[in-house]
């Protein structure tokens, strides 16, 4: 049943049931009185329109966002305006009984008016409080979807970021292959369309497999081999058991590259890049290891810092990124991932 359905069979049931239980208890004390029946008929009809007019006006002007004194002002005035109509309206139809015990209640006038007022009060505190706790939860419902899509929007722009990044270097390093090796350069070409492709669905996905990042890896230093033929060693091994791993798309790739551009490429004689990923205490571990110093470098660039923004977005406080000085003349960059069945948690709580 919808809430408006709901809110009609509550109106009509509760105003109806409040007056005929009134209507029972002086028929029981006075007799059966017909003008009395009609009485209590106006008394239903007038019931559910004049709280209805309170829902609309405390709908209308947004009355369950106000702070709470503000609010409990606003409900105390209209449970006595409501209960002074509900008064005025009666007088007349129950002059009877007004007349019968006037003489014994001096105060009738206001216990009649008291009366109406905690009838109201009823009503209106449990509408009130229930659209409250209602928007409350809309208006948390809307932050969490806010957050999310600018987490969202966030992480596409960080990817955009990481895609132009190792094109050109990779174009320059076809373009000797052209004339001095033309099937090594279709090889080369055939690599940088996977990477290029790959970059491009990296604006769609969140995450990807391992070893999908890790043969986009594999090709950009194939094509980084090109250019620095013996000068760079490389290598990369991983746990088969890590294989499904989901991790950020062109994540390694931008680790890598950096590890080359501040590390390898600096060295007169080259040195080597190594790839390692295991599966420990059951989160991915993922180190990149290569020559270099991080003393004197720039190696803490936009890729580094979109690294641990991109985790932090995906995963939160589940995974992590740091890059130190492993030993003298080698840098390590590590990142940490959880579970797949912890990945899918913060995926939810997102």
């Amino acid at each position: 049943m919808s809430k408006r359905k709901i809110y009609w069979a509550l109106q009509i049931l509760g105003w109806t049931t409040l007056i005929m239980y009134e209507f029972v208890l002086y028929t029981l004390e006075y007799g059966f009185d017909l003008s009395n029946l009609y009485s209590s008929l106006a008394n239903i009809l007038l019931g559910i329109t004049l709280t209805h007019l309170y829902r609309l006006v405390i709908r209308r002007w947004n009355w369950s966002t106000l702070p709470l004194p503000r609010l409990a002002l606003r409900v105390g005035f209209s449970v006595l305006l409501l209960g002074l109509i509900m008064t005025i309206v009666n007088l007349p139809l129950d002059r009877k009984i007004l007349e019968e015990n006037l003489m014994n209640q001096p105060f009738v006038f206001w216990n009649y008016y008291a009366g109406w007022c905690k009838n109201l009060l009823a009503w209106i505190l449990s509408y009130t409080v229930y659209h409250y706790v209602e928007q409350n939860r809309l208006t948390d419902f809307e932050k969490i979807m806010l957050k999310t899509s600018m987490r969202e929007a966030e992480a596409k722009v960080l990817r955009s970021q990481l895609n132009p990044h190792f094109t050109f270097n990779a174009l320059n390093s076809i373009r000797a292959l052209v004339y001095e090796d033309p099937s090594k350069a279709q090889i080369s070409i055939t690599q940088l369309s996977n990477i290029l492709r790959n970059s491009l669905l990296a604006d769609r996905r969140k995450t990807v497999d391992l070893q999908e990042e890790l043969k986009t890896v594999e090709d950009y230093l194939e094509l980084e081999k090109v250019r620095y033929e013996e000068r760079l060693k490389y290598t990369i091994t991983s746990n088969p058991q890590a294989v499904y791993w989901q991790v950020p798309p062109m994540m390694l790739q931008t680790l890598v590259e950096n590890g080359i551009k501040h590390g390898v490429s600096k060295e007169m004689n080259g040195g080597f890049l190594e790839v390692t990923s295991d599966i420990e205490e059951d989160v991915l571990i993922i180190r990149i290891r290569n020559t270099g110093n991080l003393g004197g470098t720039d190696s803490g660039g936009v890729g580094l810092k979109n690294t641990a923004e991109r985790l932090s977005i995906l995963y939160g406080k589940g995974a992590s990124f740091r890059i130190f000085q492993e030993k003298e003349g080698v840098v390590c960059s590590e990142v940490r991932i959880p579970t797949l069945s912890d990945q899918m948690q913060l995926l939810q709580v997102d």
